[in-house]
């Protein structure tokens, strides 16, 4: 492998890192507040692209993108306050088999909406044809978008739950919800929060990314399935190492094409997280703790 495709590979490989961590984010914000793993939150970043590629056909883009951004935080509310709120002390088990059933209402109702076709929106800037040529490496402008909006996301969410009321009420939740309610905060709000939060971001992540990769109805749930594996392999609850871990998935899939079919890209995905949950299934950057599920 020369230079420059080894380059081009690499390129490839942290943009999609940087799309597998920005989804681990949106899993570790739900799991950080509330204890458990919403298995919907590839639906999110199916609905915010879907959304906004409907809204642009009658206004510009970057209204129809804030706008479908809204519309994903306001269904990610309704349906913590419709499936969620109203549960007293579900295990772990159910609320996996509960969000596992309300990806699958998500799916079928947006094949419903928008059928089985493939939509994107258009480049944020440039188009397809024109790319940016660095040392040899050709690189879409749209990848900076989509390098640039994670990372300052990333950024953006770190100050907010180190620095807000808000994002430390949280955390509080997070810490200890008995003692959070003691304290006056309504915990019940803060996972609606957070399912707000975490459906947010999803759809950020699905509007950047619709213009490389496209979306249909049924493209969250690959992207769940690479979210979660990148949060287990940084550690559940930790949004940096997540980032970190969406990096390291995302360029052993890329180079993984220089061995195998790409057909057999996702095998990648599966046998790291198959390898984790054997032998650390606390994450690399994770501890024990970080596994003890709460009751919600």
């Amino acid at each position: 492998m020369n230079t420059q495709l080894f380059f081009q590979y690499f390129v490839a490989g942290v943009t999609y890192g940087a799309i597998y961590a920005i989804v681990a984010i949106g899993f570790n914000i739900i799991y950080n507040t509330t204890g458990i793993i919403n298995f919907a939150q590839g639906e999110f970043v199916m609905l915010g692209a879907m959304t906004a590629v409907t809204l642009n056909n009658f206004i510009p883009l970057p209204v129809a993108i804030i706008l479908a951004v809204i519309i994903t935080i306001i269904i990610g509310a309704l349906i913590e306050i419709l499936f969620i709120r109203w549960l007293v002390s579900p295990s772990v088990l159910r609320m996996i088999i509960i969000t596992i059933g309300l990806s699958i209402v998500i799916r079928e109702v947006a094949l419903h909406i928008w059928g089985d076709g493939i939509y994107a929106l258009p480049y944020f800037t440039g188009t397809a044809l024109k790319t940016l040529s660095v040392g040899g490496v050709f690189i879409s402008p749209q990848i900076l978008w989509v390098l640039g909006i994670c990372s300052i996301t990333v950024i953006i969410l770190n100050l907010y739950f180190k620095y807000t009321l808000m994002g430390r009420k949280m955390r509080a939740c997070a810490s200890n919800r008995s003692a959070a309610r003691l304290c006056g905060i309504n915990a019940k709000n803060m996972v609606t929060l957070s399912f707000m939060l975490s459906a947010g971001i999803g759809a950020i992540a699905g509007c950047i990314v619709s213009p490389i990769t496209y979306v249909q109805y049924d493209s969250g749930t690959p992207l769940a399935i690479k979210g979660f594996t990148v949060a287990i392999f940084g550690g559940l609850g930790n949004s940096m190492a997540a980032v970190v871990a969406g990096l390291i998935l995302g360029i052993l899939e890329s180079f993984s094409i220089w061995l195998m079919p790409t057909a057999f890209k996702d095998v990648i995905s599966i046998s790291i997280l198959l390898f984790i949950l054997f032998v650390k299934p606390s994450g690399i950057f994770g501890n024990k703790e970080a596994l003890n599920l709460k009751e919600f």
